[in-house]
Formats: structure tokens, C-alpha cells, sequence
């Protein structure tokens, strides 16, 4: 077993996933201080007491007052090692240079290496400015060491100088890691969140359009009948349970875009409500032969409401552009998959009685079929009419 897959394996523990969860709970200002309280209890621990960094190996002095605060500077200052690193790094470097130069030698020394492990990883500003500050003061220490009369060998003070860099640029690449992954957590949720714009949209384009669109056809109808009052009354009649549909279907559509609730499957529109599309569509005026072959498979829900918007956009696109032409929806119902076609034959029977689209109707047609795995072609037939044409394969019950 290899390293990676064993310390996966010992994080997923319960004991361990707990401590670590409460942990990650808790403030940082919480977790840094009991860096701190950790370090400067191990410091003067006895079996640790004596063992520390010493570059000068200067003679040993045991601790006195100096000592304690220097072995204090160098813990205590790891509170704050996140909101102020630059400070934290400063009082950690002052108690270092009184250790090495009086010759004490404790465990808190490596705070030390956190602090500049801090200062790579979370200072904001003037990083490079602090970073040629520690060089510099880091020179002055040798020099001050090699006149104390250090019997340190001149590699040595390089090879601390490394250690020293190593914890720098580490913090540097944790800095630059999450930063990294900060920008790709705001170009996923920017991503997401324009996917989720484009299905509003789409959902919104599919109920609106074809019920505002059979509005606006029958209000237009309504001023060729206005001698009779019975057609004129029909027409209103018409118009009025088109808008309360589309109300009725506008708040369902809001409930399930509603993320605190979960949406109610069993209410979308399904196969079996096409019967409802043709009728409203004739009663705007359109000639619709409805042809259904077959047994209706299990396709699922989601790939049910695929379906219905496949026929819709196509009897939208019939009021639009052919008002008043035949118009045939198919429906061809196979043990695997759903065929649907919805033609118009011959130029408008009514010109100019259509409206406008912006074409984002079939693109989002398009995308909503083929996430399913389905096929998707639109074009105009040799007689001037139009052809819509859709495959939805069969998929699990949703």
C-alpha cells in the first residue's frame, strides 16, 4: 500500500475525520493560538528544553530571564501568524538572534521556520520587501556570530540560509495552490451559474412563448371576426384560458426553479398532455392533425418534459411562421426511444398573422435533447413549409 493511499485511508477514520472536522471548526485566531500554547509548552519541556537550533554554537548558557522571553518571542507571536505575518516574523526573528547570540538552546526555536512559513503563505504586501529584510538581518546574525567567535564552519550558515528559503518558498506554494484553486472555484461557480441562466432561460422561453405567442395569434384573428360576436366571443374565451394556462404553468415552472424546494416531478408536462398543445393550438386557428403510433415507453421524466417542449416549440414555431397552414405532429412510440416530428405544409394560409422569435427556441432544443443522448433537425421542406424532427432515447425512471 502505498503512502498517499495509507494516510488517505487514516484520515477516514471516525476518530480522526471527528478530530479533524472539530478542528476545521474552530477560529483560526483559536487554532493558531494553540499552535502557540503547543510550542511554548514544548519549549520548556524538559527532555526538549536543551534541544533547539543553534547555527553559532556559541557555548551553552542555561535559561535565565533573557532566555524565557526570547524562547517566548519565538511561540507566543504565532497567535497572530495569519493576520499579521510580517509582525509575527519580526518578533520571531528578534527572539532567534538573542538565542543564537547569548548561546540558550530550546524547542521553541522552530518557531522559527512557521513563521516564515506564515509570511510566505500569507503576507499581502511587500512580500519581497520582507524577504530581502529577513536576508538581510539573517546576514547580519552570521556576521554578528562569526565576531562572537562562533567555531561554526563557514557551509554551514549557506545550508541554514536553505532551510530557512525552503520554508519560504513551501508557504509561497501553498499561497499560490489556493489562490489557484480560489479562481477555480469562481470560474465553476461562474460556469454553473450561467448554465443555470441558460436553463431559466430556456424553460422560460419554452412556457411563455407558446402561450403568449397563441395569445397574440388569436388577438389578431379576433379583428377579422369582429361583425360576428359569437367568434369575437370565442376568441376571448380562447384568449383567457391561454393566459390562465400560462400563469398556471409560469408557477409551477417558479416552484421548481425554487432551490429550497424540491421540484415535483410528477407535475411536469408529459407526453400525455400533448393532446392539450394541439387543442389550444386549434383553437388559435391552426389546422393539427395529431398522429400517435405505438405504446408510449417508460422514457423518464426528464426526458418526458424533452418531449412535450420538442412538440411545443414546434407548434409555437407553426403559429409564428405558418398560421393557418396544415400542420402534423407525429408521434411515433417505440420500446427504446420517443420519434417526434412536427411538419407544416405549404406557405402561410394567413401572412403577416405570425410574430417574430429570436431563435433561441430550437438552439435550446438542440441542448435539451441531446443531453439525453437524443438527435435533434430542423429545416425548411421543398413546398415551403418546415420540418421538425427529434429522437429521445428511453432512459430510466426519473
Amino acid at each position: 500500500m502505498n503512502t498517499a493511499r495509507y494516510a488517505a485511508r487514516v484520515l477516514s477514520l471516525p476518530l480522526v475525520s471527528t478530530v479533524r472536522d472539530r478542528w476545521r471548526s474552530l477560529d483560526v485566531t483559536v487554532r493558531d493560538g494553540l499552535i502557540a500554547l503547543a510550542f511554548t509548552a514544548l519549549g520548556f519541556f524538559p527532555p526538549l528544553a536543551t534541544i533547539g537550533t543553534r547555527i553559532g554554537e556559541l557555548p551553552h548558557r542555561p535559561l535565565d530571564a533573557l532566555g524565557i522571553a526570547s524562547a517566548l518571542a519565538m511561540t507566543l507571536p504565532l497567535v497572530v501568524r495569519r493576520r499579521w505575518p510580517a509582525l509575527t516574523l519580526a518578533l520571531v526573528v528578534a527572539g532567534f538572534a538573542v538565542q543564537e547570540l547569548r548561546g540558550y538552546a530550546t524547542f521553541a526555536s522552530l518557531g522559527l521556520l512557521v513563521a516564515i512559513y506564515s509570511a510566505g503563505a500569507y503576507l499581502e504586501r511587500l512580500r519581497w520587501a520582507v524577504a530581502a529584510g529577513g536576508a538581510v538581518a539573517y546576514a547580519l546574525l552570521t556576521v554578528a556570530l562569526i565576531n562572537a567567535g562562533s567555531p561554526t564552519t563557514a557551509d554551514a550558515y549557506p545550508l541554514f540560509l536553505v532551510a530557512l528559503t525552503s520554508a519560504w518558498v513551501v508557504g509561497a506554494w501553498i499561497r499560490s495552490y489556493r489562490a489557484t484553486e480560489a479562481e477555480r472555484r469562481r470560474l465553476a461557480a461562474q460556469t454553473a451559474l450561467a448554465a443555470e441562466r441558460e436553463r431559466i432561460a430556456r424553460e422560460l422561453h419554452d412556457v411563455v412563448t407558446h402561450h403568449v405567442t397563441a395569445m397574440v395569434v388569436q388577438a389578431g384573428a379576433a379583428q377579422f371576426v369582429a361583425s360576428s360576436e359569437e367568434k369575437v366571443t370565442a376568441n376571448l374565451v380562447a384568449i383567457g384560458e391561454t393566459g390562465r394556462r400560462a400563469l398556471g404553468e409560469l408557477r409551477d415552472l417558479l416552484g421548481v426553479l425554487d432551490p429550497a424546494r424540491r421540484a415535483p416531478m410528477d407535475q411536469l408536462p408529459t407526453l400525455a398532455e400533448v393532446e392539450g398543445l394541439v387543442a389550444q393550438s386549434r383553437a388559435a386557428g391552426q389546422p393539427i392533425e395529431l398522429v400517435e403510433e405505438g405504446a408510449r415507453p417508460d422514457v423518464g421524466a426528464g426526458r418526458e418534459l424533452a418531449a412535450y417542449r420538442v412538440v411545443q416549440e414546434g407548434l409555437t414555431n407553426a403559429l409564428k411562421y405558418a398560421a393557418g397552414s396544415r400542420t402534423v405532429v407525429r408521434l411515433g412510440n417505440r420500446p427504446d426511444a420517443v420519434d417526434i416530428e412536427v411538419s407544416t405544409f405549404g406557405a402561410p394560409a394567413r401572412p403577416g398573422a405570425g410574430v417574430g422569435g429570436s431563435g433561441r427556441g430550437l438552439a435550446g432544443l438542440r441542448e435539451r435533447v441531446e443531453l439525453f443522448g437524443g438527435t435533434f433537425h430542423s429545416g425548411p421542406r421543398p413546398d415551403g413549409g418546415f420540418t421538425l424532427t427529434a429522437r429521445i432515447p428511453a432512459g430510466e425512471s426519473q
